[in-house]
């Protein structure tokens, strides 16, 4: 079997294992093995697994590969956020964010260690604010390359990885069924072992798939990436609004909350002259008063290529102030990582041929 037709065996979960390893009628712990090897142990290769009878070892290696990918570079930034290119066994470049422990989070203090992972390379939604989608799209991650993804950034920092959020490149919600499968990994005791309260998950908001992770057992965390109070606004940023206006939004975040019963976040990236007037504070206080939603504040940050600015010091303190004042819970984020372009919204495709070349 060629390496392109074998499975990568990190995009398993532990019931298909064990369905796989029926065949050739091996022990049911057979697989507990495999799984410790991959996510405890971090093997590379499956005559590292030394516990496994050689014959095993050599099936493994026939049916299945274990994948990796390769950091290319790493930027660190003086807040200490440190920004990693990494290389896809086909060539195509994605960044994933390291965020220092006792850095702010949606405003709070944490001491947790969080990575914002990408899902897909490029996005195809095109939100003015960001820089992922101006290159374009050009595919979805797979399961194995957005663990992987963890698996490398702690293997490179030496960190245990405890927090997770997936507001890297791409939308997640488009690439639902492989980012849900990488959550699973995530999340079980026999993958990483993250907490489902430790992950949440970020959308332009895609009105159906949000419905479909309602329904979906684990009680990950969401955060709705908002933008605009009222749909004339909210289109000029965000081409989504045009498909799903915002009151087709706020009706399947009713659903969400009342299915999860917990609360979820509305970011809001604040743009001088564009979403910063009061009276947008003032009707996003009435869509976050609707859902008990958090609001967190990102001022926006400068890409190369768009004009927008960020508001005054002043103007920002001022929307914050009126969205407490009509009781909403709301932070004003403190940026990381803006002087290496790893800040909300500054992740972006890079080009290829300069850094991997060898991979094409």
């Amino acid at each position: 079997m060629t390496a392109a037709a074998k499975i990568d065996i990190k995009s398993l979960l532990f019931p298909e294992l064990q369905e796989k390893l029926q065949e050739p009628a091996e022990p049911s712990y057979r697989a507990g093995q495999i799984m410790d090897w991959l996510y405890k142990k971090r093997a590379g290769a499956f005559e590292q697994m030394t516990d496994l009878p050689q014959s095993l070892r050599a099936r493994l290696a026939e049916k299945f590969s274990i994948g990796k990918i390769d950091i290319v570079r790493v930027l660190g930034s003086r807040d200490t956020t440190r920004k990693f290119l990494f290389c896809l066994s086909d060539g195509n470049l994605i960044e994933s964010v390291l965020i220092p422990a006792s850095s702010a989070l949606y405003g709070e203090k944490s001491d947790r260690r969080t990575v914002c992972i990408s899902t897909q390379v490029g996005c195809a939604y095109g939100c003015k604010f960001c820089a992922s989608g101006l290159e374009g799209f050009s595919r979805n991650l797979r399961a194995n390359e957005i663990v992987d993804q963890i698996i490398a950034v702690e293997r490179a920092s030496g960190e245990k990885i405890d927090n997770l959020v997936f507001m890297g490149m791409g939308e997640p919600l488009a690439n639902f069924d492989h980012v849900m499968r990488a959550i699973r990994i995530i999340n079980a005791p026999w993958g990483l072992g993250i907490g489902a309260r430790h992950i949440t998950v970020s959308t332009s908001g895609l009105v159906p798939q949000i419905k479909k992770l309602a329904n979906e057992p684990l009680h990950i965390r969401l955060a709705i990436s908002l933008h605009g109070a009222t749909d004339a606004v909210r289109s000029q940023i965000m081409p989504i609004n045009r498909r799903y206006n915002i009151e087709t939004l706020l009706s399947a975040c009713d659903y969400y909350v009342a299915r999860k019963k917990q609360r979820l976040t509305f970011e809001y990236i604040l743009i001088a002259g564009v979403n910063d007037a009061d009276e947008q504070a003032r009707l996003l206080s009435r869509h976050a008063r609707r859902l008990s939603a958090k609001v967190n504040l990102i001022p926006y940050n400068r890409i190369e290529g768009l004009s927008w600015l960020r508001p005054s010091q002043n103007q920002q303190e001022r929307f914050l102030s009126i969205l407490r004042a009509h009781g909403i819970s709301a932070t004003l984020r403190r940026e990381k990582g803006g002087d290496i372009d790893a800040a909300c919204g500054q992740l972006r495709l890079q080009t290829k041929r300069k850094f991997c070349s060898g991979a094409l």
